[in-house]
């Protein structure tokens, strides 16, 4: 600890203030400056026909006005070196060299970065990226000078000033447009250049670090002087929540303030988080993700002005100040409180449990939302009484969404600390069981702070321990759905997955002649790859047939089959066909525990009969040609491939808790219903039959479609081949496995010594016929199927 003097003698007790910091601001424009770049490079590669165009105009206007080249290179050249060091003279006369220094650093770390990555794209293999910015002429792929000066540039933050930033901006341009116009930098070349300095120029602020310009204790001091407070003793205590500063002032006749100091460059703290919750949750529900210092001093003001006025038990705000131009402060009445997270389990009666609740009542009937009601921000004073505290994320004028959100949320907190059953009645007591029924399906995680969502992780069922106590108080005859999420995260994945799945697919249509391949194409074997694929179908039916003791029709389960084929078009492949079958036999009026079952018994048995038949398959493919047992090259991969996904299921908890509880879900009450099967000859037969005739039906196509385009491989190469690709394609979140299964099966298919373009044919091919083709008949039956009630 270090003593800081100020005016009249009053030290302040705080901890030294670093004399330079790494602001979160600068990393976070590093990584902006880098996703600019990615961005730039991929228009720039699509806009290649353009840029060559643009290129070809200026060098004709340039033919057409020789002089103005020179002139803007003799100015450009000469301003791009003189404006940079004007600027350090400047700041080295007003005492500022260290900023100098940094923008030195940058400069250097600029010019050989440029150089080195120049050198790279030179020598390297990337020759699109090496075209686009070179124009296949003998210039620098990234302009060396152009590089350390917008690096130097933007380490000594001249964005600031408003004059200097405008001349330097219009020197850079003067000497793209010099460089351009004579042909000795490209327009891509010269926008990676400046976005590439600007990236080193932040990531070198970020790394030496700024000078600290928060106001140390002393500036706290005389701004509440200012505030006609008598300080006579100030000490800084730890900060809050979202990492402001927090000071106890002992003023002159006894009484004491607490006092929250914003600090300027802590406002982008935490700024990703903010950013993705803003993205991911409702409007009605989200924050602002960034707010200047002057609005989060006049928010935080507000709030509390509104919770006094409201009568609520928080500590009155006596004063707000700015402290120069880099921080503010709020001056609260200190009250002697201890936080609720403090209180033992035991000691919260009641009582106290009614007395949250009624402060809670008091925000709720001026329409005042709090938004942390919890452990930290619910304190005690020595009375025994609460008080709120923390109100600084607020709401004034909240929808009704909001204030049910604070009801959730108290819920929630209190029920980890007391049990569902007491904080529904302690609740209930003082807010109505209306409230708490309005509030019941706001019970979600994504809707509750980050640290009850911590402490739910150990909780799993609390949230419907909850809504039974609320709905055994009031029951409701269907509760509304409120969904705050825009979207989850495996929505995210899917779409991420479904681009690069397109992309591959479109690549893969590039490689072949479209109508070179349906005109060359064996008609014969195409046909029979056709009748193979319906016979898929038809398979499928027969198997979920087979484990469903009930009778079921057999043209109308085929249809099932084709709709579940359409609705594969938005969901992964393990997906959509369990859901469109589960449905398909609740419709028929089988029980809902009956049906998952039926479907699951279905898929277990798939799943063994898939690796009996790629173990089978393999070893026979590799003992064609030897008596002794030697394990094909096919074999060994399967099984490497099987144990690596054992040990990340296994291996990596989270995954290891997806897949448990999937499986537990989908196959927990399987064996029963496969008793139920077994106790029929003709069921067990027909399951089996339809569940071995998939396997062969999708194999058979695959082979005819090689052999259409004149490949030569053997049936059970190709059933090696269709069985681990399909193992993968399942695994992939794209609807259909879509980019995953054509990738796989092209790789294996020229592994196992079928040319690349007929392999690329023959899968195009198939998945034409297996994927594609039945969407159409797919969304006739689905259709169909629901007009008839049957899904």
């Amino acid at each position: 600890m270090a003593e800081s003097r100020a005016d009249n003698d009053v030290y302040v007790v705080e901890p030294l203030l670093p004399q330079r910091l790494r602001r979160p601001s600068d990393l976070l424009r590093f990584f902006a400056t880098l996703i600019v770049l990615g961005a730039v490079i991929l228009l720039a590669l699509v806009a290649k026909q353009t840029l060559i165009g643009l290129e070809a105009d200026v060098k004709e206007g340039a033919e057409l006005v020789p002089l103005l080249p020179r002139i803007a290179a003799f100015l450009g050249g000469a301003a791009v070196l003189v404006v940079p060091a004007a600027f350090a003279v400047e700041r080295v006369f007003h005492r500022d060299g260290l900023r100098v220094a940094e923008g030195l650093i940058a400069a250097i770390i600029g010019m050989a970065g440029s150089f080195l990555l120049g050198q790279w794209l030179v020598g390297g293999n990337l020759d699109d990226l090496r075209v686009l910015l070179t124009g296949d002429r003998d210039i620098e792929p990234l302009n060396t000078l152009l590089t350390s000066v917008v690096a130097y540039a933007t380490a000594v933050r001249i964005s600031r000033r408003p004059t200097w930033r405008m001349l330097m901006w219009t020197t850079i341009a003067l000497y793209i447009l010099a460089f351009f116009s004579g042909r000795q930098i490209t327009l891509p070349s010269a926008i990676v250049t400046v976005v590439v300095g600007m990236a080193i120029g932040y990531a070198t602020l970020y790394g030496v670090g700024s000078p600290n310009t928060r106001p140390p204790g002393s500036a706290v001091v005389s701004a509440l002087r200012k505030l006609s407070f008598v300080v006579v003793s100030a000490r800084r205590v730890e900060d809050d929540y979202q990492g402001s500063r927090r000071y106890a002032i002992g003023l002159k006749d006894g009484s004491s303030l607490d006092v929250t100091v914003l600090d300027r460059d802590r406002q982008v703290a935490g700024l990703p988080y903010r950013l993705w919750r803003r993205i991911r949750l409702n409007s009605e529900t989200r924050r602002r993700a960034i707010r200047s210092l002057r609005a989060e001093l006049e928010r935080e003001a507000l709030m509390a002005y509104a919770a006094q006025a409201a009568g609520a038990s928080t500590p009155r705000l006596l004063g707000t100040s700015e402290i120069g131009t880099e921080a503010a402060l709020l001056a609260y009445e200190h009250i002697e409180t201890r936080p609720l997270d403090e209180v033992p389990d035991a000691e919260i009666d009641d009582e106290m449990l009614a007395q949250i609740w009624e402060q809670v009542e008091l925000l709720q009937i001026q329409r005042l939302a709090h938004r942390r009601l919890t452990g930290d921000s619910i304190h005690l004073d020595r009375a025994g009484r609460v008080v709120l505290t923390d109100a600084r994320s607020g709401e004034i004028a909240a929808g009704d969404l909001l204030l049910r959100l604070d009801v959730a949320q108290l819920l929630t907190y209190l029920a980890l600390r007391v049990g569902p059953e007491r904080s529904v009645r302690a609740a209930a007591a003082v807010m109505g069981s209306e409230a708490l029924a309005a509030a019941m399906p706001l019970l979600q995680r994504i809707a509750l702070t980050r640290e009850t969502r911590s402490a739910l992780a150990k909780e799993k069922h609390l949230l419907a321990a909850l809504r039974e106590q609320i709905v055994a108080l009031k029951p409701v005859g269907k509760v509304e759905e409120i969904r705050l999420e825009r979207f989850r995260p495996r929505t995210l994945i899917t779409i991420i997955a479904s681009t690069i799945a397109a992309y591959i697919v479109l690549y893969q249509f590039s490689q072949v002649d479209v109508y070179k391949v349906i005109t060359t194409a064996n008609w014969a074997w195409s046909g029979l790859a056709l009748v193979a694929a319906f016979v898929s179908f038809v398979a499928a039916a027969l198997m979920l047939r087979g484990f469903v003791p009930e009778p079921l029709p057999l043209w109308r389960t085929v249809l099932v089959q084709f709709a579940s084929s359409f609705v594969k078009l938005v969901t992964p492949p393990a997906v959509g066909g369990v859901a469109i079958n589960t449905r398909y036999l609740q419709k028929r009026g089988i029980t809902p525990a009956s049906a998952v079952a039926s479907v699951g018994a279905s898929q277990l048995i798939m799943l063994v009969f898939h690796i009996s038949l790629l173990l089978l398959f393999a070893y026979i493919t590799g003992s064609t040609t030897t008596t002794s047992f030697t394990p094909s090259r096919g074999l060994v991969v399967a099984l490497l491939a099987v144990a690596l996904l054992v040990v990340v299921v296994l291996g990596v908890p989270p995954v290891r808790r997806m897949v448990t509880s999937r499986l537990r879900k989908l196959f927990g009450n399987v064996l029963p219903r496969l008793l139920d099967v077994l106790q029929s000859p003709l069921k067990m037969i027909e399951a089996g039959v339809g569940t071995l005739m998939i396997t062969l039906a999708f194999v058979a196509c695959l082979h005819a479609c090689v052999a259409a385009f004149g490949g030569e491989i053997s049936f059970t190469a190709v059933a090696v081949v269709y069985l681990t690709a399909n193992a993968i394609g399942s695994a992939a979140p794209t609807p259909g496995g879509l980019g995953a299964v054509e990738g796989a099966l092209i790789l294996a298919l020229i592994a196992a010594g079928v040319p690349q373009a007929v392999a690329t044919s023959a899968v195009l091919l198939y998945r034409l016929l297996t994927f594609w083709l039945p969407v159409l008949p797919g969304w006739a039956s689905f259709t169909y199927l629901q007009r008839h009630e049957a899904l």
